[in-house]
């Protein structure tokens, strides 16, 4: 009994304080989305035009409300989970934090596709992507491997993310980038033709319009961070942050998709295992060795996304944490282990991962990798677009109701130009939401009905499942000793001391 007395405590503040450079790598590994060029490219010239819809008139108003929001005294810890709360109601913002979290046990299978597409290039096994089976096995060793990893602290998730990000981030994107560079100043042909005719849609149908999934899924992710804000040495840095990573995710998804449309027959585009054949098809006209080449980027990407796994892991499960301690989860979910990692909830997101890959991978057809990965990545939008939704709806009523409340950093210094913000990222995410119901245009008539059949019926289970979780709220709540009205009660006692605050600033 004595000897379990003198175990030295573990000091979580250090174990999960991280820099500047570790947050911007952990935020751009969850955003810098490299397994989304190849689904870029397919839209050939197009995809500039989507690019500026997504990555100028959407992802700059998510970094600059999230970078407000996160500032505001006691918003830093739960993200969009205190920011909906606080906003729009207990409800809505449980609802909130549900769809960014549960959006993730479907992306982080289109992740695991990439990975297993470009290891099977680089150890020369396509078996291990085109054999469901091995596939699924493959994808839960990456899954819970990287589940254990995560349990000494964010500052080791924060390592993780640093290395992955430079190796399989920064190295091959600038590889890229000079290889198409070389490409075009020695006079080679563009496979595309770039034009105001050609960049824009050849028409305004859903099945031509739903090319916009993907672009959204590139650029969402940013405010999954903000929970940690609270992690770093110097917290004033997170607006720099925010707007460092909206410049270099639009530069790198525009080098990425231009470079494979421009090289590869848009026919031969594989969408998780394109970008590794478009720097196969560059080099083979430099005179390098092509094989050994995608072999190494093949790798290089495949550690890239891993560290955006690792990201994603620890990211919104912190803001489901802080709901589990509000009672929105069974009590067990609200315990954390002695580096102050909620491992609880880490396995309960690996549990519905799992069952979710199996789904997607056995259930688009057996060995159709492109269609579980197009449906993988639809739903992820789906439910993504609906939490940005909610999102921004709490940004409007912030800047049009609660102007009292102090923030270190504001979006804009005109509220004009802030509300504008909020209203163009919610327009452009509740049309990314329309456009992912319907089926693209390449996909047969077989692979339509597989796809609409996988992407309603799992979208609307999930929809009605926190509203269904929110029924035991009392019982979770009152099981860990707190009080609803109590709970109530303090929410405006926060609200009251942030106004008190501002008072004081201002003063």
């Amino acid at each position: 009994m004595e000897s379990k007395e003198k175990v030295t405590p573990v000091d979580t503040a250090k174990a999960n304080q991280i820099t500047g450079f570790q947050l911007f790598s952990m935020t751009t590994s969850m955003v810098m989305t490299v397994y989304g060029f190849a689904a870029f490219a397919k839209q050939g010239p197009t995809a500039l035009f989507f690019l500026f819809l997504a990555g100028i008139l959407w992802f700059l108003p998510v970094t600059r409300a999230a970078g407000e929001m996160a500032s505001i005294d006691g918003w830093s810890k739960g993200g969009i989970f205190t920011w909906s709360r606080t906003m729009l109601g207990e409800k809505t913002g449980w609802a909130a934090l549900f769809y960014q979290w549960i959006h993730i046990t479907v992306g982080m299978n289109t992740m695991m596709y990439f990975i297993i597409g470009c290891l099977s290039i680089t150890l020369d096994l396509p078996i291990i992507n085109n054999n469901p089976a091995v596939k699924f096995i493959l994808m839960m060793i990456l899954l819970w491997g990287l589940i254990l990893l995560q349990q000494r602290g964010t500052k080791v998730t924060g390592k993780i993310a640093q290395w992955c990000f430079s190796l399989g981030v920064i190295i091959p994107v600038f590889f890229l980038l000079i290889l198409f560079v070389t490409y075009l100043v020695q006079g080679n042909p563009m496979l595309i033709r770039i034009n105001f005719s050609t960049i824009l849609p050849k028409s305004w149908t859903g099945s031509v319009l739903v090319g916009f999934v993907p672009f959204i899924l590139a650029f969402a992710g940013a405010e999954g961070s903000a929970p940690h804000v609270k992690d770093l040495n110097k917290p004033k840095v997170y607006p720099k942050v925010m707007l460092a990573l909206a410049f270099a995710a639009i530069l790198s998804d525009i080098i990425g998709s231009m470079a494979i449309a421009g090289t590869i027959p848009n026919k031969q585009i594989q969408l998780s295992t394109g970008i590794v054949y478009a720097y196969g098809a560059l080099v083979k006209r430099f005179g390098f060795g092509v094989v050994f080449i995608e072999k190494l980027t093949g790798l290089l990407l495949a550690i890239g996304v891993t560290g955006e796994i690792s990201s994603w892991v620890v990211g919104p499960n912190a803001g489901m944490f802080e709901a589990a301690k509000a009672g929105f989860l069974p009590p067990r979910f609200s315990k954390a282990n002695k580096y102050g990692i909620e491992t609880n909830v880490m396995i309960l997101q690996g549990v519905i991962v799992s069952i979710m890959g199996a789904l997607l991978t056995f259930g688009a057809g057996g060995n159709k990798a492109n269609l579980s990965f197009q449906t993988a990545m639809s739903l992820t939008v789906a439910l993504y677009t609906l939490m940005y939704m909610l999102m921004f709806v709490s940004y409007i009523v912030l800047q049009l109701k609660h102007d009292d409340l102090h923030r270190t950093f504001f979006a804009s210094r005109s509220k004009t130009l802030r509300l504008i913000y909020g209203t163009l990222g919610f327009v452009l995410s509740a049309f990314g939401f329309v456009v992912t119901f319907f089926p693209p245009a390449a996909l047969s008539a077989a692979s339509k009905h597989t796809y609409m059949v996988l992407l309603l019926s799992a979208f609307v289970v999930v929809f009605f499942i926190p509203f269904i979780l929110y029924a035991y709220h009392k019982r979770w709540a009152s099981e860990l000793g707190i009080g609803i009205e109590n709970q109530s009660a303090k929410a405006t006692a926060t609200e009251t001391e942030h106004a008190g605050t501002s008072e004081q600033h201002n003063n």
